[in-house]
């Protein structure tokens, strides 16, 4: 940390003492667009009209959210103050490595993605050049933004281990099993060139990608108001899903829980990555749609688009897939995305159908099966990782220097 970092610091007016614990909830609050209005913050935290009063002048005064100085009106009651994230406050940089190429955004709050960049896969993908290319990607958006950057974080289309971050199976890159990567990342990230306007340390971390998405579905997209949210989706390959329970993420004892594209859909059916056959994820992803067509795909087209051209055939057999999962989870919301909006969108009713003949409820249980409404939810839950450590404590956000 420079020196006008920390006399910056020190020099903000400190939180009220009953207010300073309220601060990363009510940042939450804002962030996932629950407390549009200070009235609204006072109802949600169950506080007085001052102590929210002075709650938001303090993340106002840390550069992360605005106050409208002129009441909103029109409704019953006193008027409010309206609360917005800062367009112009800090982001974090949100990564995401695909079968097929690497993607990039700055994200603020309030899920806010920057246009996103997407690069090709270096030309060797062993995981330490690989994650060089990410931090070094990461490092050149940091400073070509005039925002304050304050960390980052990795969506990874592969389990990842909990805490230790480690790849357990890295099926698309043929990486070591046990391959550290949080470590791996973090070590780049150290060596990149963030510029002047990061925030040091600057913190990394790295999650599964199924499970970032989720995350962001449920704070941003299909899936807020969920109990128990179940996401599913395809994406350049194969199929992964998550479970938000309460708001936070299932992810087992490990951090290795919802691999449903290891769920067996067909005992006959097509070999998998993982040394199975018939697995969801060898059944309903991209190049199990052209297996079944008996076509192969253009190269110089993208997969995904192609795919969702045969959509149609893969239905049943997502059905089968997502009534097991109901019958284990008993989720109140499932969330397709990816390859299987498409899915839903070719046969709604027929895959509604499966799901419900195959629920040991029936028909009289449905489950609402709906689209994924988050744009490039995989960055947008890294986004979500890497804001992480701020929501939790909005005060170690540091002005910028100067």
């Amino acid at each position: 940390m420079t020196a006008a970092e920390g006399t910056g610091a020190h020099a903000r007016r400190a939180a009220p003492d009953r207010g300073r614990t309220l601060l990363g909830p009510a940042l939450a609050l804002v962030h996932t667009g629950q407390a549009p209005t200070r009235s609204a913050l006072t109802n949600a935290l169950e506080v007085t009209r001052a102590t929210a009063g002075a709650v938001s002048a303090e993340l106002e005064a840390l550069g992360l959210i605005t106050v409208d100085s002129s009441p909103a009106g029109g409704g019953r009651g006193r008027p409010s103050h309206r609360l917005a994230v800062n367009p112009a406050g800090p982001v974090v940089i949100a990564a995401q490595i695909h079968a097929d190429g690497l993607s990039l955004a700055l994200v603020g709050l309030g899920g806010q993605l920057e246009p996103p960049v997407h690069l090709p896969l270096p030309p060797a993908t062993g995981p330490v050049r690989m994650l060089r290319a990410v931090a070094e990607a990461g490092a050149e958006l940091a400073r070509a933004s005039s925002r304050r950057c304050l960390g980052t974080a990795l969506a990874l289309p592969n389990p990842v281990t909990e805490p230790d971050g480690t790849a357990l199976v890295a099926l698309h890159f043929a990486w070591p099993s046990g391959t550290p990567v949080a470590d791996l990342f973090a070590e780049q990230v150290r060596k990149a060139d963030q510029g002047p306007r990061a925030q040091y340390p600057f913190p990394s971390a790295v999650a599964n990608d199924a499970n970032l998405a989720a995350l962001a579905e449920h704070r941003h997209g299909a899936g807020r108001g969920a109990r128990q949210l179940l996401l599913v989706t395809s994406g350049h390959r194969g199929v992964g899903g998550a479970l938000v329970i309460d708001g936070r993420l299932h992810t087992g004892s490990a951090g290795l829980a919802l691999e449903v594209g290891h769920l067996t859909v067909d005992p006959q059916g097509r070999p998998c990555l993982c040394g199975n056959l018939g697995c969801l994820n060898s059944e309903t992803d991209p190049d199990a749609l052209f297996a079944a067509a008996g076509r192969t795909p253009d190269p110089d087209r993208p997969l995904l688009a192609q795919a969702r051209e045969l959509a149609r055939a893969a239905v049943d057999r997502l059905g089968l897939g997502l009534a097991g999962l109901v019958n284990i989870l008993n989720p109140d919301r499932i969330v397709l995305s990816g390859l299987h909006l498409d899915l839903l969108a070719a046969a709604p009713d027929r895959l509604a159908s499966v799901v419900a003949e195959r629920c040991l409820w029936g028909r009289s249980g449905r489950v609402p099966i709906v689209s994924a409404e988050v744009t490039h939810a995989g960055l947008v839950g890294a986004g979500e990782l890497a804001w992480a450590p701020y929501l939790n404590d909005p005060q170690s956000v540091l002005p910028l220097p100067g």
